[in-house]
């Protein structure tokens, strides 16, 4: 049976995971710098662009669900007792448009993780074309920590959502 335990599991591995994303995303802009500005070669210019970009954007989601997730598990915790109705509203819409975003996400990761590989193995035996090859394999890798991130969260918020369905009054 569903239960506020399972709320917390729940806000409380959003929140570690996206305290990884977190910090998956500090250690490649490290490396973005570093690839830049100091070995300053073409493959490791090209790696720096996608680490940089795609780092943004993991601290930028990682903060976002980090900061949040807290006020949500004790909000749907207290909603679980007071006013089940307004999870019926508010959390199951909220979490079906969650579970949908994910799919879009899953085929946008997909694209990149294909687009960086293509890239890395069509030019990695080009010395020219090193910048590419370093883009592609950087593109590549953070795709692939993406969408690994990505089936976690979504299997997690696959369990919630239909444990906190079974949970809603009849």
């Amino acid at each position: 049976m569903f239960s506020k335990a399972d709320v917390e599991k729940y806000f409380v591995a959003e929140k570690s995971e996206s305290l990884l994303f977190i910090i998956i995303g500090i250690a490649a802009i490290i490396a973005a710098v570093v690839f830049f500005f100091w070995l300053k070669t073409p493959f490791y210019k090209g790696a720096a662009i996608p680490l940089l970009a795609i780092a943004i954007l993991q601290i930028t989601v990682g903060y976002t669900v980090y900061s949040r997730s807290d006020k949500q598990r004790i909000d749907i915790a207290y909603k679980m007792d007071l006013n089940p109705s307004a999870i019926q509203q508010n959390e199951l819409p909220r979490m079906e448009k969650v579970m949908q975003n994910f799919v879009l996400y899953r085929w946008v990761e997909i694209v990149l993780l294909l687009t960086g590989l293509v890239l890395f193995f069509v030019y990695r035996n080009e010395t020219a074309k090193a910048f590419w090859c370093g883009l592609g394999i950087a593109l590549a890798l953070q795709a692939a920590v993406m969408l690994a991130a990505d089936y976690f969260a979504e299997s997690r918020g696959k369990v919630y959502l239909e444990g906190m369905k079974a949970w809603l009054p009849k």
